[in-house]
């Protein structure tokens, strides 16, 4: 088991530093037309295969409850951004899909976002960006909560 001062004085600086990085690229969203969480659930769906995902998988993608995703995905199809309709390989699930208005608002914002990321995590080498991937990836791993 490694040194505890160690890991504690880790944890600190990654919770710190993910902290001060996501307070920055919130700015992005402050002149948008989407919500930081509306963002979230289009990154998953637009990226999906038609602009089209599962509804449990935008929820494994975001850092909210099921219910709460529920009720985001609900107030964004009332802004015409996504639809829903149900999955037909599981009956108990939903199909989200990106309206033409809501991938237009999604890559408006993605371009800016995305540079502001790069510019951000630019203070690391690739070959830091790979480590750091890799032991977040192995930190991800070992947990044993869901994301939601």
């Amino acid at each position: 088991m490694p040194d505890r001062r160690l890991a504690v004085e880790a944890w600190e600086n990654l919770f710190r530093a993910q902290y001060e990085i996501f307070d920055e690229l919130k700015r992005d969203f402050s002149g948008s037309s989407l919500y930081q969480s509306e963002y979230d659930v289009l990154l998953t769906v637009v990226r999906a295969p038609g602009n089209t995902a599962r509804l449990r998988d935008i929820t494994g993608n975001i850092l909210i409850s099921q219910p709460s995703v529920s009720r985001l995905i609900d107030k964004m199809i009332s802004r015409g951004l996504v639809t829903k309709q149900p999955d037909p390989e599981d009956g108990r699930g939903a199909l989200v899909t990106a309206t033409e208005e809501g991938v237009r608002q999604f890559r408006a914002l993605a371009v800016t976002h995305g540079r502001h990321i790069a510019e951000r995590m630019s203070t690391l080498s690739t070959d830091e960006l790979r480590t750091l991937t890799a032991l977040t990836q192995k930190l991800r791993d070992a947990s044993d909560v869901s994301p939601a």
